[in-house]
Formats: structure tokens, sequence, C-alpha cells
């Protein structure tokens, strides 16, 4: 029997408090619902990967994303790891396309396995390109007076980059919001997410808004709605500013259609979306084609943005990074992962695997700071 077989993927719940409700367009979550993949290979090895499904962002479910774990498990046990991209497009063809936190979270622990008994770690595995990278940090909705706070605590710790959630039932605030941030932390560069709660002239007005202000408009990360391509088009078109499909882009053959219709200038790459093989296709599609890159995530803990930032590093290249929610954790349940000094984010500490493990003192030891 090869040692690298695939003996056993478990799942379990990882339920995490979150500091303050995460909001964006779609909704707000209260606490982390996400799940705990182990994939245990025939010599004993293990790997752990996890799912942040984000019922605001996509519908996906902690429910239904641990019946798809369980569901899907049976494409990988049994096969060798070493043959992960074959287990990837099993997980695909099986789940319908679907179920990306799910498939993410199995693929996750498969490689995390594979490259911790190779003793390589997994930003080397993803190709090597570099150790550090330079995270932005989120301003998620809610009231002008919370945002200005957020904006100061933000710029007191280090962030020059600063996502703003704009849009949804709350986007009768933005401007007021964007005002107040601007006078928070004068200087910062914004990136404005609308997770498709705009419409292309709002998003076009906001963006002026924010310019009138003296503000630095980086980015406007999905404006409007996923189907809404003539709207992203627009936007593209008008706004003058470099655009973001996020919600839009969930494979490689989106990528295609996002090039061909000028509908964007970047991608917004998240694991969580449809795996990390689909992750890589989408990556060289929009290089290909000439986009830039972005990696983002969802609620995730430390485990899966530690995945994220070894591909992310690994392939180098990534104009925008926001890979902040560990910040808006109460709790970590881990050890290991990258080390964060404010917007600074290194690899260079990890020698195996995405280097996270279950801590085994509990979460209470392992606290981050609020964002």
């Amino acid at each position: 029997m090869s040692p690298t077989l695939i003996r056993r993927v478990s799942v379990e719940a990882l339920d995490i408090p979150l500091h303050e409700p995460f909001g964006i367009a779609g909704g707000a979550q209260e606490r982390a619902e996400n799940l705990l993949v182990t994939v245990e290979l025939a010599d004993g090895t293990l790997g752990f990967g996890e799912a942040a499904p984000l019922p605001a962002f996509n519908g996906e479910t902690q429910a239904a994303s641990r019946a798809a774990v369980l569901s899907l498990r049976g494409a990988a046990e049994g096969a060798d790891a070493r043959a992960w991209r074959a287990i990837a497009g099993a997980l695909r063809a099986a789940a319908g396309g679907g179920a990306g936190a799910a498939r993410c979270a199995i693929e996750t622990a498969i490689l995390d396995a594979l490259t911790r008994r190779a003793g390589m770690p997994l930003w080397a595995f993803f190709g090597g390109a570099g150790t550090e990278l330079t995270t932005d940090i989120t301003i998620t909705t809610g009231p002008p007076e919370r945002a200005e706070e957020a904006a100061r605590r933000a710029s007191a710790m280090g962030f020059r980059a600063l996502k703003v959630k704009v849009g949804g039932r709350l986007a009768a605030w933005d401007a007021a919001r964007l005002e107040a941030i601007c006078a928070a932390a004068p200087g910062a560069s914004l990136i404005l997410d609308g997770n498709g709660g705009l419409t292309a002239g709002e998003a076009i007005a906001l963006v002026a808004h924010a310019r009138r202000l003296g503000a630095t408009v980086a980015l406007l990360e999905q404006p409007v709605p996923r189907d809404d391509w003539e709207g992203m088009k627009e936007v593209t078109r008008r706004a003058g500013v470099d655009v973001a499909a996020d919600e839009s882009v969930t494979c490689a053959g989106d990528v295609l259609r996002i090039a061909a219709e000028r509908a964007a200038t970047t991608v917004n790459i998240k694991l969580m979306k449809g795996g990390i093989a689909e992750a890589l296709d989408i990556a060289a599609v929009a290089r290909a084609a000439g986009l830039g890159l972005m990696i983002g995530g969802m609620v995730e803990s430390v485990l899966a943005m530690t995945t994220s930032a070894c591909l992310a590093a690994g392939l180098g290249g990534f104009s925008f990074v926001d890979l902040d929610t560990p910040l808006f954790l109460a709790e970590n349940p881990f050890d290991g992962g990258f080390a964060q000094a404010g917007p600074a984010l290194s690899l260079d500490g990890i020698r195996a695997g995405h280097g996270v493990a279950p801590s085994p003192r509990g979460p209470a030891d392992g606290q981050r700071g609020a964002p």
C-alpha cells in the first residue's frame, strides 16, 4: 500500500465567535460557522482544510457544506494524494461544479498532508515566488461613526489600504461613511467593494464622491450583481478605476468571458468559490488574458487564510491582497500559519504544508486582537 493513499476524510464543526458582525451588502455574519476537514494518509500523516461558507456571499451554509463533504469524501478516500488534481476534478464532477467551500476544504487537507509528508512548505509547492504579502483590512457595513472608528484603528495598526464594504440595504450611509473614513485615515488607498449591491450608476457616482473627498480609489470590486454583465462593462468603461470581478468569477470559463467582454480589469480569486485546482486555472487564464490578480476570502480563520497566502505568494504577481479576516475572529483555535505584523504577512516560518494545526490548548490561548 502506498503511504500517500488517503485512508480517511473526516469533518467537524468549526464555530468561531467574531468581535463584531462582519457585514457585506448581502447581510451580516454574527460568527464564523465553518468546518474543519481532516485527511489521514496511509502512513498516518494528517492534513487539515477549512470550509468557510458565507451565506451572504453565495448562499452556501455550514449544514450544506458538511453534507457536501460527507457526500464527496468517497471521491477522495482510497485515492493517492499525489494525484490531487485528478481528485479535485472528481470532486468538481461529483458536486456538479457547486459546493465550493466543501471542495476547497478537502483539496486543502489533501495538499497539506501531501506537502507535510514531503517536508515542503505549501508556498514552495505553489511556485516559491515569494514569502511576503501586504494585506488590506476591511471596514464592514454599518453607520458612519463605526466606519470612522474602524478607519482610525486600522491606520494606527499601520494599514494603508482599506477595503470598504458598500451597497446593499445600508447604501444610503455610504457617502457619509466615505467622508468619515477619509477624515480618519487621510492618504489611505481605498478598495470599494459592492458585493453586487449597487447599480452601475451608483457605483460610478460613489467613486466620483470619493475622489471629490481627495481619496485614492485603487479598486472597485464587484459593484453590480454577478449576472449584470452589462453593468460590469459600463462601470469598467466609465468609472476610471480598476474594476475587480468577484462573484462574477467562480471558474476559469468566467474569466474568459470577463476578458472577451472587457467586463473587469482584475479577478478576485477566492479558494472557497471552487477549490484550489480551480483557483490555479483561474489565475492562469487571467494572466494569459492580461487581467490583474487579487486574492481574497470569506470569513476564514488563519488556516484557510494561510492557504490562500501560500497560493498568492507562491505564484506571485498579485496586485491586491485581502487576507484580513483572522483579525475579526475573537478566538484562534489553531497553532501556526502566517506571521502577521499589521498589514505585513510572512510565510517564512512555515516548514511544511500550510503549517496550521488545531491547537491542543484550545481557542482561549490563541486569541487575536480586534481589528
